[in-house]
Formats: structure tokens, C-alpha cells, sequence
């Protein structure tokens, strides 16, 4: 069953692409629509608010649809967003393909969680949905720096062609190795959002947003930070793209031996850890090697958060699988979002690019104390899950977490 789950891997690697590349882009992207780059910085929230507010529509909407059917049409709308982000006239086109984009964003992770799950037996179900994944790591490792150098050099629209072909070979991947008959049982989506009630469940997803947030209010603008700010060329700021890549890979995997330890003290040091990092970066920004050592282990921090977070957020969810993986992605991007946008309203009211990271630093403590408050709700009684809380009937629909998956994680 390697073969389609590399399908699923190439399309979330190409998703990853499109989403994080345009940060590296923003001065090409701005110089040529003529807007300025707070302006273009708005492109990563407009994206990430098509995928939050894209994701639970298209799920419910694709809810009793075939799931290959549904994955091959989604990784269709990201090749069409694309192409269109390819040929916009201007920047309000521009914008509006990436919310088309988006739109597959979210849906495609949450169904795909679950194909992945289906192809293979039981105990291979967890290593199964991280191989998917795994994709979209790649995409920060290699797909970011390379789509970055390649928009240096020859536009940044012709990283877009170049995603249209890996969106066009997913689409091809996914219509060849995914089976057909993938079993599949609709729920009722809509009643699972009762979810949303429960304290646990929304200070989790919360933490999400805000961890989020943190990172995005400084990494939208890595790439004119580390130009004006630091002095580094273009090509170096590729390469320190790519060692940002490397970092959130080996965050990634921390993460989740640190998730499988003590989930909430880790969850609290990593975001004191990030702080500390943010602030650190305001006074080594202006030098190049601890600019870049400081980049990297902000990598590792920033995404070490991810996998606790995702295990809290199950844990708080149980009972409504069917919109577990949606509703993570999208508190993700709305952080993305809101961090996109407080970073440029910063610049816009005078804060320059070395002082941006004290926003950051400030979200991420912000996101400590909901983890701090949230830790003392448990303690007080207030359970983070809620055993036989769902609803009657529901089970494996779109962007479900099969229980036992769910189970493996935590």
C-alpha cells in the first residue's frame, strides 16, 4: 500500500508548497503587482482564511461523497487555484486564487487522514497518516527554498507553474494507486459540532491559533527581515529557508516523543522556549551566524508544539471524529492568519523588521497562558475528554480520526 499513500504524500507536499513559499517571495511578489509588502503579506491571510473557513464547508458538503472521488476533485481545485495564481493580472486575482486554493486545503488533510488509515491494517494506521504528512514536511525542507530560489531567478509565477505540475502528477497519482472501494460511512457532520461547547476543546484549539499566530507574525516577513535587516543575499536567505526546514522537521519528531512523555510541562516549556527565542532574535538579527542558528532552533521550537497540541485537541474531541483533523487545521490557519496580519499591521503603524519578533514573542506567551489556565481547569475537575459524548450515529465521515488512530496517538 505504498503507492497510494505516496499519492496522498505528493499532494500534501504540494499543498505545503503553495501555502509556505509565498513568504520567501513577498519583495518579488510586491515589486511586481506594485503594492507594498504589508500588502502582500495579506496574500498568506487570505489564504489561510480560505482554508478556515473552506474546510468544515467542503467536508460537510463532501460528507457522503466516494472518498477518492472527493480527494481526486480536491487535488483538482488546488491545480486550478494555482494556475490561476500563475496568471493573475494583478493582485486582487492573486488574491482571490489563493482563497481558491485554500479551499481543498483543510478537506484534503482531514479526508486523506482517514484513506490513509483505511490502506492499511490496524497497528500500521498512525505510521500510515504520518507518511502522508510526511509530504508536507518535505515541503518546508525542500519545496519552500527551491520554490523560493526559483522565483528569484525567474519569476515568482514560475513557482506556481511549477506546483501546477506537482499538483497535475498528484491528481494523476491519486486516479492510478488509490483504490476505489474505500469504506466509508457518513455521520452526521453537522451535530458534531457540539464539540465546540466543551471548555478543554476550545482552549486547546485556542493554543493553536495563538502558537500560530507567533510564528507567522515574524515568518511572513522572514525574507525581507533577513535581507534588510541581517544583510543576507537572496540565494542565503534560501538557504536559510532550508535550514528552517530542517529544523521543524526535527521539531516535528521531538514533538512527539515529548507529546508521548509529559504532554502539558513539555507543552509549557516549548512555548517559554519560544519566547525566549523571539526575543533572542531582535538583538541577533543584525548578525548573520546567530541570525541563523536563531532561525534554526526557532524551527525546532515552533513545530515541537505541534503534535502536543493535536493530542490535546483529541483527546478534548473525542466523540466527534469526523471533525477532528478539520477544525485542527483550521485553528492553525486562523493563526496563520492572524499572525499574517498583525505582522503587517505592526509594520504599517511604524515597527520595523528587528522589532517584529517581540510581537511574536508576546503571542507565544499569550498561547503559555491559555496552557497554564487550561492545565489548572483539569486540575479543578473540568475533564479533558468526555468518554461517550458522542452523538448517536456518529462515526467515520469526512475528515474523520478513526478511534483507534486515535487511540495509537495518545
Amino acid at each position: 500500500m505504498q503507492l497510494p499513500l505516496l499519492a496522498l504524500a505528493m499532494a500534501s507536499f504540494g499543498i505545503g508548497t503553495t501555502e509556505f513559499v509565498i513568504m520567501g517571495l513577498l519583495p518579488e511578489v510586491a515589486a511586481d503587482l506594485g503594492v507594498t509588502i504589508p500588502a502582500a503579506g495579506l496574500l498568506v491571510t487570505g489564504y489561510a482564511l480560505g482554508v478556515v473557513i473552506g474546510a468544515p464547508i467542503v467536508a460537510i458538503i463532501t460528507n457522503s461523497l466516494p472518498r477518492k472521488a472527493t480527494l481526486i476533485g480536491l487535488a483538482s481545485m488546488f491545480v486550478i487555484g494555482n494556475f490561476l495564481c500563475a496568471v493573475a493580472p494583478d493582485y486582487w486575482m492573486l488574491m482571490a486564487a489563493r482563497v481558491v486554493t485554500a479551499f481543498c486545503h483543510g478537506a484534503f488533510f482531514g479526508i486523506g487522514a482517514v484513506v490513509a488509515a483505511s490502506l492499511v491494517p490496524p497497528n500500521q494506521r498512525a505510521s500510515a497518516i504520518a507518511l502522508m504528512f510526511a509530504g508536507l514536511t518535505l515541503a518546508n525542507v525542500l519545496g519552500v527554498p527551491l520554490g523560493t530560489a526559483l522565483g528569484q531567478f525567474a519569476g515568482w509565477r514560475s513557482t506556481f507553474w511549477a506546483v501546477v505540475i506537482i499538483g497535475l502528477l498528484a491528481v494523476a497519482a491519486i486516479t492510478l494507486w488509490v483504490p476505489s472501494a474505500i469504506p466509508h460511512t457518513s455521520g452526521n457532520i453537522l451535530r458534531e459540532f457540539r464539540v465546540l461547547k466543551r471548555p478543554q476543546v476550545l482552549l486547546a484549539m485556542a493554543m493553536s491559533v495563538m502558537a500560530s499566530a507567533s510564528l507567522f507574525t515574524v515568518f511572513t516577513y522572514i525574507a525581507p527581515l533577513l535581507r534588510e535587516v541581517t544583510g543576507l543575499t537572496p540565494h542565503a536567505v534560501t538557504i536559510v529557508l532550508l535550514l528552517f526546514g530542517v529544523g521543524i522537521t526535527i521539531g516535528n519528531i521531538l514533538g512527539g516523543k515529548l507529546a508521548d512523555w509529559k504532554l502539558m510541562p513539555s507543552l509549557m516549556g516549548i512555548f517559554v522556549g519560544l519566547a525566549v527565542v523571539l526575543v533572542a532574535m531582535v538583538f541577533t538579527s543584525a548578525h548573520e551566524l546567530p541570525a541563523v542558528v536563531n532561525v534554526f532552533i526557532w524551527g525546532v521550537l515552533v513545530f515541537a508544539v505541534v503534535a502536543p497540541i493535536q493530542v490535546r485537541v483529541v483527546d478534548a474531541a473525542i466523540g466527534a471524529p469526523n471533525l477532528a483533523s478539520t477544525l485542527n487545521q483550521g485553528a492553525f490557519n486562523l493563526g496563520n492568519a492572524a499572525g499574517a496580519w498583525i505582522g503587517g499591521a505592526a509594520l504599517t503603524l511604524g515597527v520595523d523588521y528587528a522589532s517584529l519578533p517581540w510581537v511574536g514573542a508576546a503571542l507565544a506567551v499569550g498561547a503559555l497562558g491559555l496552557c497554564v489556565y487550561s492545565r489548572d481547569l483539569e486540575r479543578r475537575g473540568e475533564p479533558v475528554s468526555h468518554m461517550g459524548a458522542a452523538p448517536a450515529g456518529a462515526g467515520h465521515g469526512a475528515g474523520a480520526m478513526p478511534e483507534s488512530v486515535a487511540c495509537e496517538e495518545r
